[in-house]
């Protein structure tokens, strides 16, 4: 498999997560947003939405770790393992990356107002972004 076409492959992935990230919150809104009164539970659940972008952090990092990794292989043998190893490490970091969106379709139950809902949803898109692939690695 070429270089592109890996490249190719991690960004229809990237997509994907984009999708699978803000579906449920969409869905959910959709059909349940209207008809639930704001509960107790929503400003905590905010809150959590919030701090969960924290998670990313660590994530983060050893994601910048498997990226450098990446460019030093470039070129050489080592290269085929680590792609897949930049791959290993991103999709655990999508996860990580999902989370204020997923807990926000979550706090649709409780009733939380479409503010929050968008900025935590945004916030998941920014995190995403941050796994974009650079086009150093080209």
């Amino acid at each position: 498999m070429t270089r592109s076409e890996v490249r190719r492959r991690l960004e229809l992935a990237w997509w994907r997560q984009l999708g699978l990230t803000l579906a449920p919150l969409f869905v959910l809104n959709l059909l349940f947003g209207a008809d639930q009164p704001t509960g107790m539970l929503s400003m905590p659940l905010f809150i959590a939405g919030l701090a969960s972008m924290f998670v990313s952090l660590p994530l983060f990092s050893a994601y910048k770790r498997a990226l450098i990794a990446t460019e030093r292989a470039l070129n050489s043998p080592a290269e085929h393992d680590a792609w897949l190893e930049l791959a290993r490490t991103r999709r655990i970091a999508f996860l990580g990356a999902g989370l204020p969106a997923w807990i926000a379709a979550f706090a649709v139950f409780a009733g939380l107002e479409a503010i929050p809902l968008i900025l935590l949803a945004l916030s998941s898109v920014v995190l995403l972004y941050l796994y974009r692939i650079p086009r150093q690695l080209s």
